[in-house]
Formats: C-alpha cells, sequence, structure tokens
C-alpha cells in the first residue's frame, strides 16, 4: 500500500515507519474488526490476502506534500491514505493541505492528526470531504491505532477497487449487448443488410448535407410470392439473401443497401447523378435476371425498379423522396416489370390519379357511377344470343367515362379487388336470373381465383339467386392458371365437377397452347381480338384461328371470338370453325335493364311465330 506522512517532524516520520514494519504481519487479522465498526460490512479474506505491504513516502511540509500526491496520480500509482499534521509551521496548515490534496486526488483518503481540538471537525468535512474519506486522529495515538486504522483504510481501497473493476465490466458488458441490441433493431435477420429504419436514417442524413449528388433507388424481385409457393420459403429466403450478396458485390462500393421488406431492397448511390443512376440500375436489372442455383435449381426472377435523382429538391423530406421513388416503382411494376423508371412530375399525376380512383370506387358503386354492363355472346348458326359477358364501366360525374383500361388494372392491384370482385359477382348473378336459358360470363382477376373460399363464395350466391350452376360461365386468364398450376387444376376440375362452365380468356396473348391447357377443365377457349383484326388481311391469323378451332373441337372447347366488328369477320369466323362470336357487330355492352329488354323481346318475338305456325 502507498502511504505518505505530512508531518513537520523527524521523529514522527520515524514513529510511522516503525508502526508500519510490524503492522505488515502481526496486525492484519484486526482488520475485519476495525472495518466493521468504521464501514458495517466485513472485507473477504480474499481481498486481506492481497493487500501489500506498507511503500512509505514522506513530506515535511503541506506544499511538498500536495507536489506528492500530484506527482503520484500522474504516475498512475496514487497514495491510498495521506496522514496529515495539522498544524506545521511556517508552511499551509492540515485543513489548506487536505483541501488541495482532495482536489488532485478524490479518491484518496486523508487522516487529520492533531493535537489540538480548536477547529471544528465540520469544517474541515465541508473543504476536505467526504466524510467516508476523511479521518481524525488525536496526538498522542498508539502504533496499533495507526496501523489498524491504514490496514482498514487499504482494505477498504481494494475492495473498492475490485467493486469498480466488476462495475467496469458490467459497463462494457452492457455496452457490448447494447450495441447488440442497436445492431438487431438496425439490420435485417435474415441478410444482415440495414433495415428500412436505418435506410430512412441515412437518407436523412444524405438529405441533411444539402447537396444535389445522390440518387436514391427502391427494388422490388418481381412476382417473388410464386418462388415462394413453388418452391417453399427456405428457398424464398435463399434467393433473398444471394440476391443481397450480389447486389453488394456489383454495386459501386459506397452505395448503401437496405432491405426495406420481404421482397424489397432500397439504394442510395452517393455521388452519383442521372447518368450514373440509370446505368447502376441497368446494372442491377441484369444481375437479377442471372439464374441463381438454389439446392440445384436454377432460379430465375426478373425486378422493377423506381429511381428519384435529387436534383434541386433537397429541401424536400426523406418521406417524400422514398414516395417518389416508390411512384416510379409502382410505374415500372405496372408496365410489365422488368424495368426501371425514373420519377417525374407526370409519374406522380398518374399516382394521384391512381390513388383518387382507390378512394373513389366504393362512393361511385353506391351513387350508380360504377355499374354491371353485359355484351351478348352469340352461336356461330343462328347468331341467336346465348349469353352475356359482364364488364364493369365507370362513368364518372366529375371525369366522365373512364376507360375500363385504366380503371380496373388500378382495382385489380389494391385490396379493393376482393369486394369490388364479390360486388360484381353478386350483381351479375342477380340479373341472370332475368335472362332464362342464358348465361352470364364472369371475369375474375388471379387475385380471386387464388382465394380459398372462392367455390363456396360462388356456390351460395348462385343458390341463394336461384340460378343453375351451368349458367354461370367463369373467366379467367392464362396468369391465373399458370401462377399456380397445381392449385388452379384442383379447383377448375372442382367447379367444373360442380356444373360452372369454365373460359379461358385472351388466349394467344401469353404462353399458353392447346396443348398445356387440355390437362385443365375448360369448356371454352375466347380468342382474343387482335387476331379477330387480321382476319381476311394476314394469312397467319387465318391460319392460326383455323388450326385453333380444329384443336378446340377435337378436345370438346368451343371457341368464342372476341372483338366482331364487321360482316366480313363474321363471316370469315364462322368459316373458320369458332363455335361463338361476340364484339360491336351484335351489340355493345348494355344496362341489365337492356339486356333483360332484348331477352324479353326475342322471347315475345319467338313466340310469336310459334303461334303464328300453330294458327
Amino acid at each position: 500500500m502507498n502511504i505518505l506522512i505530512i508531518d513537520d517532524e523527524q521523529s514522527l516520520h520515524e514513529a510511522y515507519g516503525h508502526i508500519f514494519a510490524k503492522s505488515d504481519n502481526q496486525k492484519m487479522k484486526l482488520v475485519q474488526s476495525l472495518e466493521e465498526d468504521l464501514f458495517g460490512e466485513n472485507v473477504s479474506d480474499d481481498v486481506i490476502s492481497l493487500l501489500p505491504r506498507a511503500n512509505l513516502s514522506y513530506a515535511f511540509q503541506g506544499e511538498e506534500g500536495v507536489a506528492l500526491v500530484k506527482q503520484a496520480k500522474d504516475n498512475g500509482q496514487p497514495f491510498q491514505i495521506v496522514f496529515v499534521d495539522y498544524r506545521m509551521p511556517p508552511g499551509i496548515d492540515g485543513k489548506e493541505t487536505a483541501m488541495r490534496i482532495r482536489k488532485i486526488d478524490p479518491d484518496v483518503n486523508i487522516v487529520i492528526v492533531s493535537a489540538y481540538a480548536d477547529k471544528h471537525i465540520g469544517e474541515i468535512l465541508s473543504e476536505a470531504g467526504p466524510a467516508h474519506k476523511l479521518f481524525f486522529v488525536p496526538k498522542p495515538f498508539s502504533s496499533e491505532e495507526i496501523s489498524q486504522l491504514a490496514n482498514a483504510l487499504v482494505s477498504r481501497w481494494e475492495y473498492d477497487a475490485l467493486q469498480i473493476k466488476a462495475l467496469q465490466q458490467k459497463v462494457l458488458e452492457l455496452a457490448e449487448s447494447e450495441a447488440r441490441a442497436t445492431q438487431i433493431a438496425n439490420h435485417d435477420f435474415l441478410t444482415g443488410a440495414p433495415n428500412r429504419m436505418y435506410f430512412m436514417r441515412e437518407l436523412s442524413i444524405r438529405s441533411q448535407e444539402n447537396t444535389n449528388n445522390f440518387s436514391l433507388a427502391i427494388l422490388d424481385v418481381d412476382k417473388f410470392k410464386l418462388v415462394n409457393d413453388a418452391f417453399g420459403h427456405i428457398t424464398g429466403d435463399d434467393l433473398i439473401k444471394k440476391i443481397y450478396n450480389e447486389i453488394t458485390t456489383q454495386m459501386p462500393p459506397n452505395t448503401f443497401i437496405a432491405r426495406l421488406g420481404s421482397d424489397e431492397f432500397g439504394l442510395i448511390f452517393h455521388d452519383c447523378g442521372e447518368e450514373k443512376a440509370r446505368q447502376n440500375c441497368e446494372k442491377l436489372l441484369s444481375i437479377i435476371k442471372r439464374p441463381i442455383k438454389i439446392l440445384d435449381k436454377d432460379i430465375q426472377v426478373s425486378a422493377s425498379i423506381g429511381l428519384f435523382v435529387c436534383k434541386s429538391c433537397c429541401d424536400l423530406e426523406p418521406i417524400e423522396k422514398m414516395r417518389m421513388a416508390d411512384t416510379a416503382l409502382n410505374f415500372a411494376k405496372n408496365n410489365g416489370r422488368n424495368q426501371y423508371a425514373i420519377f417525374d412530375e407526370k409519374l406522380d399525376e398518374s399516382t394521384k390519379f391512381r390513388r383518387m380512383v382507390i378512394s373513389s370506387v366504393e362512393s361511385a358503386i353506391k351513387s350508380g357511377e360504377i355499374a354491371n354492363f353485359y355484351q351478348p355472346i352469340v352461336d356461330r348458326d343462328e347468331l341467336e344470343i346465348v349469353g352475356f359477358e359482364a364488364l364493369l364501366r365507370w362513368n364518372s360525374k366529375e371525369f366522365g367515362p373512364i376507360s375500363p383500361g385504366i380503371f380496373i388494372p388500378i382495382i385489380e392491384d389494391s385490396e379493393l379487388i376482393y369486394d369490388i370482385g364479390d360486388w360484381v359477382i353478386k350483381n351479375a348473378i342477380n340479373d341472370c336470373k332475368n335472362w332464362p336459358n342464358h348465361y352470364v360470363s364472369i371475369n375474375f382477376s388471379p387475385k380471386q381465383f387464388r382465394r380459398p373460399n372462392f367455390v363456396e363464395f360462388l356456390c351460395e350466391e348462385a343458390n341463394s339467386a336461384g340460378v343453375s350452376f351451368d349458367r354461370i360461365q367463369i373467366e379467367v386468364t392464362e396468369t391465373a392458371i399458370f401462377d399456380n398450376i397445381e392449385n388452379a387444376q384442383k379447383l377448375l376440375r372442382k367447379l367444373h365437377d360442380l356444373g360452372f362452365k369454365i373460359a379461358l380468356d385472351d388466349f394467344g396473348t401469353g404462353y399458353s397452347s392447346l396443348v398445356s391447357v387440355k390437362n385443365f377443365d375448360l369448356d371454352c377457349i375466347k380468342i382474343d381480338k387482335s387476331f379477330v383484326d387480321k382476319i381476311g388481311i394476314e394469312k397467319h391469323s387465318d391460319a392460326i384461328v383455323h388450326s385453333l378451332t380444329n384443336l378446340a373441337k377435337r378436345l370438346g372447347i368451343n371457341i368464342v371470338a372476341e372483338g366482331v366488328e364487321n360482316e366480313m369477320q363474321c363471316q370469315a369466323l364462322r368459316l373458320l370453325g369458332c363455335s361463338h362470336l361476340q364484339g360491336y357487330l351484335f351489340g355493345p355492352a348494355i344496362s341489365a335493364h337492356d339486356a333483360s329488354l332484348m331477352v324479353l323481346d326475342k322471347m315475345n318475338e319467338i313466340a310469336t311465330a310459334t303461334n303464328a305456325k300453330a294458327s
């Protein structure tokens, strides 16, 4: 232990030396009892056994002692105890000495030794405390008194040192735990990439730097759900990890990359203008399109990217910049995917229109602006109406007629498709009640087709309206079928067995063929208008339609040609073997009321002709 003696008498220096020379071995065991009196608790034997021998230093005056305290502190070997004589003429007294020492070393134990009681203890405490580190010993003192006090204070010092070390270890552990918690809170658990919160903070920092020299991109893996459905979520997770690794290795080193969602990544291109940002997006599309081997299978996907280049818009909030990149992403996805789009004001207007459509649909239905209209379907022989296709129409009071090609994709891309789809089904089946011996053909989006209660809902609505299942035709697209072939086969077979008619819509615009669809329970194939338009004009179209009709006949499948607009097309399609026709030549889409009147007029016409023959 390091002890400093500050006393102006040489004899007392010698006395202290004699006391501590004896106390090292003889007095150690008395430490516990005195320490208990001083501090109310025992020091463990382990601590006592670690106490070092006394290392004494001496000073004859207060200023000399203060200098030694500072020197020891600076050298990293501070004194544990300083014994200070109260009166040391002609220098500073013990009180002043203790005050100066305390300023240098707040931890040292100071023992005031005095033969005088003319200074109140409280006054010294207030200047050189705290109380648990300031002690008083009267002169004359015994050797046992000094040695026991010294050993007790040093043991307490060592004990506190161990406690401080343990506390520092706890602080270190807490800091490490906090660092781990921060890592978890700011990073994606699957890929280890920064997450959305971290990304927004980085974007905020970039925005606060008041620089135009960065670009923001949001990348979405196209139809990632299909990978999960076809191969399982473990494969999907592996795909996401490998995509992230590819992106991080191929993009410029200063690119900040985060995983924003299940299949969505955010990228900040530092020091990057529009031209470089475009090049980066093209490279990203190329990276994602490469086949990725997972579990010995080559999986190939594509991506859509929305890009926002920070030009003169640095005063925009980070969330607004994200919205603009997201707007561009939606444009890329809605226009065929596997591409990138850069944000501009026109895209923003498009987004505002989409929001208007989504927010106005429900009120438009209630007000009658949106309604089911019905286009006739005729047979090839007598050109008599055998059914109607339900088509959604919107005549807005604010914007006038809105094309179905505009508002229907918007609805299909939102959660509204379920409610609107149910409304269309319910009304189409109810309207069909007024058309005896005619069927209604209803279009379904892929989202509706994948609903778990799809069949049950159809049956419930048909039974409630009193319409037999064979008077309801379900039109599905190739996307709905080929997104999940196994599920589509089971569902179509179940519907077909119940008596519903199944039609494959827009045939020829995708990747299907009759060889593929022969495995599905189809009643009808609808040839897309793009083929009908070229009938009699291009020999290839005539040959394709003729081949389709021949194959369909062999498979027992009807062929409906859509978009028939003139007599020439009608006659050509009849000759080519189409079983049914549909288009403006036989009537546009009309209201449910007009469709009922059309059916009623035909029934009256037949009845009149029958009566005339009978008479």
